[in-house]
Protein backbone atom coordinates (compact mmCIF):
# COMPACT_ATOMS: atom_id res chain seq x y z
CA UNK A 1 0.00 0.00 0.00
CA UNK A 2 2.79 2.54 0.75
CA UNK A 3 3.68 2.14 -2.88
CA UNK A 4 0.49 2.67 -4.20
CA UNK A 5 0.63 5.86 -2.24
CA UNK A 6 3.59 7.47 -3.22
CA UNK A 7 2.77 6.69 -6.98
CA UNK A 8 0.13 8.88 -6.17
CA UNK A 9 2.33 10.83 -4.07
CA UNK A 10 4.66 11.33 -7.41
CA UNK A 11 1.56 11.61 -10.18
CA UNK A 12 0.34 14.70 -7.50
CA UNK A 13 4.10 16.65 -7.46
CA UNK A 14 3.85 16.17 -11.40
CA UNK A 15 0.59 17.65 -12.34
CA UNK A 16 1.06 20.35 -10.16
CA UNK A 17 4.56 21.26 -11.48
CA UNK A 18 2.66 20.78 -14.90
CA UNK A 19 0.19 22.96 -13.99
CA UNK A 20 2.53 25.87 -12.51
CA UNK A 21 4.65 25.13 -15.66
CA UNK A 22 1.76 25.99 -17.85
CA UNK A 23 0.96 29.52 -16.01
CA UNK A 24 4.41 30.88 -16.65
CA UNK A 25 4.09 29.85 -20.11
CA UNK A 26 7.29 27.42 -19.55
CA UNK A 27 5.19 24.65 -21.81
CA UNK A 28 2.50 25.20 -24.43
CA UNK A 29 -0.22 22.86 -24.11
CA UNK A 30 -3.72 23.01 -25.91
CA UNK A 31 -5.20 22.93 -22.35
CA UNK A 32 -4.35 26.50 -20.20
CA UNK A 33 -3.50 26.35 -16.70
CA UNK A 34 -6.99 26.47 -15.20
CA UNK A 35 -8.07 23.51 -17.21
CA UNK A 36 -4.86 21.82 -15.96
CA UNK A 37 -5.26 22.98 -11.85
CA UNK A 38 -9.33 21.34 -11.63
CA UNK A 39 -8.33 17.75 -12.31
CA UNK A 40 -4.99 18.13 -10.80
CA UNK A 41 -6.17 19.62 -7.26
CA UNK A 42 -9.33 16.96 -7.29
CA UNK A 43 -5.99 14.34 -7.76
CA UNK A 44 -4.52 16.14 -5.01
CA UNK A 45 -7.61 16.07 -2.54
CA UNK A 46 -7.74 12.48 -3.66
CA UNK A 47 -3.71 11.77 -3.06
CA UNK A 48 -3.67 13.18 0.06
CA UNK A 49 -6.91 12.06 1.47
CA UNK A 50 -5.87 8.24 1.09
CA UNK A 51 -2.19 9.19 2.84
CA UNK A 52 -3.61 10.44 5.51
CA UNK A 53 -6.02 7.99 5.91
CA UNK A 54 -3.29 5.51 5.73
CA UNK A 55 -1.45 6.59 8.65
CA UNK A 56 -4.52 7.62 10.55
CA UNK A 57 -5.59 3.63 10.24
CA UNK A 58 -1.80 2.21 10.99
CA UNK A 59 -1.88 4.21 14.19
CA UNK A 60 -5.36 2.78 14.97
CA UNK A 61 -4.48 -0.79 14.12
CA UNK A 62 -1.28 -0.45 16.19
CA UNK A 63 -3.33 1.43 19.27
CA UNK A 64 -5.68 -1.44 18.71
CA UNK A 65 -3.12 -4.19 19.41
CA UNK A 66 -1.90 -2.16 22.09
CA UNK A 67 -5.48 -2.18 23.41
CA UNK A 68 -5.93 -6.31 23.13
CA UNK A 69 -2.56 -6.69 24.75
CA UNK A 70 -2.16 -4.15 27.92
CA UNK A 71 -5.84 -5.55 28.67
CA UNK A 72 -4.87 -9.26 27.70
CA UNK A 73 -8.77 -9.58 26.59
CA UNK A 74 -9.52 -10.68 23.46
CA UNK A 75 -5.97 -12.34 22.94
CA UNK A 76 -7.12 -14.91 20.41
CA UNK A 77 -7.56 -11.93 18.08
CA UNK A 78 -3.86 -11.98 17.86
CA UNK A 79 -2.53 -15.30 19.02
CA UNK A 80 -3.57 -18.51 17.50
CA UNK A 81 -2.77 -19.71 21.28
CA UNK A 82 -1.63 -17.28 23.78
CA UNK A 83 1.62 -17.21 25.69
CA UNK A 84 1.92 -17.15 29.29
CA UNK A 85 4.06 -14.08 29.55
CA UNK A 86 3.02 -11.17 27.67
CA UNK A 87 5.64 -8.52 28.55
CA UNK A 88 7.98 -9.06 24.67
CA UNK A 89 5.26 -8.21 22.85
CA UNK A 90 4.18 -5.32 25.17
CA UNK A 91 7.61 -4.08 25.07
CA UNK A 92 7.69 -4.66 21.14
CA UNK A 93 3.91 -2.86 21.07
CA UNK A 94 5.06 -0.09 22.88
CA UNK A 95 7.51 1.07 20.33
CA UNK A 96 5.26 0.58 17.59
CA UNK A 97 2.46 2.83 19.44
CA UNK A 98 4.85 5.62 19.45
CA UNK A 99 6.63 5.28 16.08
CA UNK A 100 2.95 4.90 14.31
CA UNK A 101 1.68 7.96 16.40
CA UNK A 102 5.18 10.15 15.06
CA UNK A 103 4.67 9.01 11.64
CA UNK A 104 0.87 10.49 11.61
CA UNK A 105 2.01 13.10 13.51
CA UNK A 106 4.80 14.54 11.00
CA UNK A 107 2.37 13.97 8.07
CA UNK A 108 -1.08 14.78 8.62
CA UNK A 109 -0.17 18.61 9.71
CA UNK A 110 1.30 18.58 5.96
CA UNK A 111 -1.26 17.17 4.19
CA UNK A 112 -3.80 19.74 6.22
CA UNK A 113 -1.60 22.47 5.21
CA UNK A 114 -1.81 21.06 1.83
CA UNK A 115 -5.31 21.04 1.52
CA UNK A 116 -6.01 24.48 3.06
CA UNK A 117 -3.82 26.26 0.82
CA UNK A 118 -4.74 24.41 -2.31
CA UNK A 119 -8.47 25.09 -1.96
CA UNK A 120 -8.00 28.93 -1.07
CA UNK A 121 -5.33 29.19 -4.43
CA UNK A 122 -8.08 27.45 -5.86
CA UNK A 123 -10.98 29.97 -4.70
CA UNK A 124 -8.47 32.97 -5.43
CA UNK A 125 -7.47 31.95 -8.90
CA UNK A 126 -11.06 31.93 -9.92
CA UNK A 127 -11.07 35.59 -8.10
CA UNK A 128 -8.34 36.51 -10.14
CA UNK A 129 -9.85 35.65 -13.12
CA UNK A 130 -12.48 37.51 -12.47
CA UNK A 131 -10.34 40.36 -11.55
CA UNK A 132 -11.58 40.67 -7.80
CA UNK A 133 -7.97 39.70 -6.42
CA UNK A 134 -4.75 40.79 -7.62
CA UNK A 135 -2.54 38.36 -9.59
CA UNK A 136 -0.02 38.54 -6.75
CA UNK A 137 -2.19 37.40 -4.21
CA UNK A 138 -3.23 34.28 -5.75
CA UNK A 139 0.47 33.86 -6.67
CA UNK A 140 1.47 33.47 -3.36
CA UNK A 141 -1.28 31.67 -1.79
CA UNK A 142 0.21 29.17 -4.63
CA UNK A 143 3.82 29.85 -3.90
CA UNK A 144 3.13 28.64 0.02
CA UNK A 145 0.66 25.73 -1.24
CA UNK A 146 3.96 24.77 -3.46
CA UNK A 147 6.29 25.07 -0.57
CA UNK A 148 4.07 22.94 1.66
CA UNK A 149 3.75 20.40 -0.41
CA UNK A 150 7.56 20.19 -1.14
CA UNK A 151 7.56 19.34 2.37
CA UNK A 152 4.92 17.15 2.93
CA UNK A 153 6.35 15.10 -0.16
CA UNK A 154 9.42 14.55 0.98
CA UNK A 155 7.80 13.59 5.12
CA UNK A 156 4.95 11.53 3.45
CA UNK A 157 7.39 9.88 1.17
CA UNK A 158 9.80 8.94 4.41
CA UNK A 159 7.18 8.33 6.91
CA UNK A 160 5.18 5.94 4.35
CA UNK A 161 8.29 3.98 3.95
CA UNK A 162 8.73 3.33 8.16
CA UNK A 163 4.86 2.64 8.25
CA UNK A 164 5.57 -0.10 5.84
CA UNK A 165 8.36 -1.50 7.92
CA UNK A 166 6.18 -0.57 10.64
CA UNK A 167 3.34 -2.97 9.43
CA UNK A 168 5.82 -6.02 8.47
CA UNK A 169 7.23 -5.84 12.09
CA UNK A 170 4.07 -6.00 13.27
CA UNK A 171 3.19 -9.05 11.01
CA UNK A 172 6.32 -10.92 11.35
CA UNK A 173 5.85 -10.77 15.48
CA UNK A 174 2.51 -11.76 15.27
CA UNK A 175 3.13 -14.09 12.29
CA UNK A 176 0.04 -12.69 10.20
CA UNK A 177 0.68 -13.34 6.68
CA UNK A 178 1.59 -11.87 4.18
CA UNK A 179 -2.13 -11.58 1.88
CA UNK A 180 -3.94 -10.34 5.38
CA UNK A 181 -4.23 -6.81 6.49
Amino acid sequence: MAYLLRGLLLLMVAGVLLTMSSAFGLIELPLNHIQIAIPVFLFTIFAQAFVMFYFIGVSRLINNIWTILSTSTNLDEIFESAPADLTPYTKKVEKFVFDSTRCKRQTIPWTMMMLILGMIAFLLGGAHDTNLVEKTTHSGVVYGFFAAMAIGFFRQWFYLGKSHILLRKVKSLFEIPDGQM
